[in-house]
């Protein structure tokens, strides 16, 4: 993974027990401090009666990165954190964690709020669905009919991505591709069609979010 931007995909949420204790992780990609914060606010509605509603963040990937935790009326630094300590060791970036706690009647003391902080975030990455925010090309390809079935083999073997088909006179294809990618697809395109198809670039996407399988 070394080298990828990796993201959450979507919202994506995690509860475990500690004690009597209820700690509910909630993730979600945040591409700006603005979203985070508004993210925050929104768990912090939601979870209106909840003894602490713990934030962490972190915008950006090395070697631009903003980051922020808190921690919400529990002691210092027992919370936020461990909590950011655990977000930012994930490698992930453009993330943002709230973990809410419901206290159940027992105290944790220093070490155990920490664990349990730290382990409630470690859960919801678990299986959090990924992304890699990557620079990507959109291409238009028009093509006869009979080699539509090649060119999305091809699509398929340059890694690329069919956003639509568009079948009329000829079929038109509106693809998505790294920009590594995208000119070994071109030249193979131009091999098996003689010269007939040639794929144009009309976007240039710096960041564009492409789901982990």
């Amino acid at each position: 993974m070394e080298g990828r931007k990796l993201v959450p995909a979507r919202r994506w949420r995690r509860e475990i027990r500690v004690v009597n204790s209820r700690f509910i992780a909630t993730l979600a990609p945040a591409f700006s401090v603005e979203e985070a914060r508004a993210f925050i606010a929104e768990m912090r509605a939601e979870f209106h009666d909840a003894t602490h509603n713990v934030p962490a963040f972190v915008i950006g990937h090395p070697p631009s990165v903003i980051t922020h935790s808190g921690d919400d009326g529990e002691p210092s630094g027992t919370a936020g954190r461990p909590a950011l300590a655990v977000l930012q060791g994930s490698g992930l970036g453009d993330a943002v964690v709230v973990v809410t706690r419901y206290f159940g009647g027992t105290k944790l003391g220093t070490g155990g709020l920490v664990r349990a902080y730290g382990d409630a975030v470690r859960a919801v990455l678990a299986d959090a669905p990924l992304a890699e925010k990557a620079e990507t090309w959109t291409a238009l390809l028009a093509c006869p009919y009979a080699l539509y079935e090649p060119i999305e083999r091809l699509v398929a073997r340059h890694h690329g991505q069919i956003i639509e088909r568009d079948f009329a006179a000829d079929v038109t294809l509106t693809l998505r591709f790294r920009p590594a990618d995208f000119e070994a697809f071109a030249q193979a395109v131009r091999e098996r069609s003689a010269g007939r198809c040639e794929p144009l670039v009309i976007e240039r996407n710096p960041a564009t979010l492409i789901p982990l399988s």
